[in-house]
C-alpha cells in the first residue's frame, strides 16, 4: 500500500493504473468506512482512499479543530482491507491558493442539513470535485448515512457530465442499531447508551407508515418529542422523497425518514429508506 502526500506524486502513481475506484474520507476510520473499501475492491484494479479533513465544509462553531486525526490507525486498517493507494494531503496540497472558485449545489443544499449547516454542501462539493480531478476514478463509493451528501454529489456528477459512477452503500450499524460514525467517539458512556434511540425513533416512524399512517407531520412531531423528552435537542425528524428530499405528495412510494439531533455536545444524523 502506497501512502502519498503530494499531488504530483499521486498523479505519477496513478498514471500506472488502468482504472481505479475512489473512497474519499476524513479519516478516523471505523467499520462503516471499511465496508466501503470492501464494496470498492472488486470494482477496479486500484482502490484509492483519501484522508483529508476539509476545512471548507465546517462552520465557524463546528468541530474542525477537534475532529479526530488517527492516521497511523487508519493506515493499518486500510492496509488490512487491501487498499492500494492512500492519499493524505495537507491543506496546502489541496488549497495551494485561496479557493475562490467553488461548486454551488442546487437548492438541495439549503434544506435539512444545509439549513442547519450553511455552506456545508458547498464545501463538500468543492473538495470532492477537486479530489475527483486528482484521482480520476471511474467510480466512487459514498455511504448513505450521509444521505443528503450522497444526493448532492450524485447530482453534481450528473450535471457536470463527469465520467464517474456514484455508488451508494448502506449504513453500517452497531449491534444496538446506532449508525457508525466518527463522531460517536465524542459520546460519553451514558450518552452512548442513549444514542441508539435516534434509530428507534426512525423505526417508529417507519412502522407507523407501514401500518397505514398518512399524517406524516404527526409522526414527525411524535419522533421529535421522543427525542426531546429524553434529553436530546432535535433539529428535525422528517419524511421526504428519496429522489430529491422534497416533501412527498400522496401516492409516492420511495421515501426516506431522516433525523438529526444533538445529544450533549455531539450532533448525530441517521435515516431509513421506506417503500410504501
Amino acid at each position: 500500500m502506497d501512502v502519498i502526500h503530494s499531488v504530483p506524486e499521486l498523479r505519477e502513481r496513478l498514471r500506472r493504473e488502468p482504472n481505479n475506484v475512489f473512497v474519499p474520507t476524513m479519516g478516523n476510520l471505523h467499520e462503516g468506512h471499511i465496508e466501503l473499501m470492501r464494496i470498492a475492491k472488486p470494482r477496479a484494479a486500484c482502490t484509492v482512499v483519501s484522508i483529508f479533513v476539509n476545512r471548507l465544509q465546517f462552520g465557524p462553531r463546528e468541530d474542525y479543530d477537534r475532529y479526530p486525526r488517527t492516521l497511523q490507525s487508519d493506515c493499518d486498517k486500510l492496509r488490512d482491507a487491501g487498499v492500494d493507494v492512500v492519499f493524505v494531503p495537507d491543506e496546502k496540497a489541496i488549497y495551494p491558493e485561496p479557493q475562490t472558485f467553488v461548486v454551488e449545489p442546487s437548492d438541495l443544499q439549503n434544506i435539512l442539513e444545509g439549513a442547519h449547516r450553511p455552506g456545508h454542501f458547498r464545501g463538500v462539493a468543492t473538495v470532492v470535485l477537486k479530489l475527483f480531478n486528482l484521482v480520476m476514478p471511474h467510480s466512487a463509493i459514498f455511504g448513505k448515512k450521509d444521505y443528503q451528501q450522497y444526493l448532492v454529489l450524485r447530482d453534481m456528477v450528473r450535471q457536470f457530465a463527469l465520467p464517474i459512477e456514484i455508488i451508494p452503500a448502506d449504513t453500517v450499524r452497531a449491534p444496538d442499531g446506532l449508525a457508525l460514525s466518527s463522531r460517536n467517539g465524542y459520546l460519553s458512556a451514558e450518552e452512548r447508551s442513549e444514542a441508539p434511540r435516534l434509530y428507534r425513533v426512525l423505526q417508529e416512524v417507519r412502522d407507523g407508515m407501514k401500518a397505514g399512517a398518512h399524517d406524516y407531520q404527526r409522526l414527525e412531531l411524535h419522533g421529535m418529542s421522543m427525542l426531546a423528552d429524553n434529553g436530546w435537542k432535535p433539529d428535525y425528524v422528517t419524511v421526504r422523497r428519496r429522489s430529491d428530499l422534497r416533501p412527498p405528495v400522496n401516492g409516492e412510494h420511495e421515501l426516506v425518514v431522516l433525523a438529526a439531533a444533538r445529544l450533549g455536545r455531539t450532533r448525530l444524523i441517521d435515516n431509513i429508506e421506506i417503500d410504501r
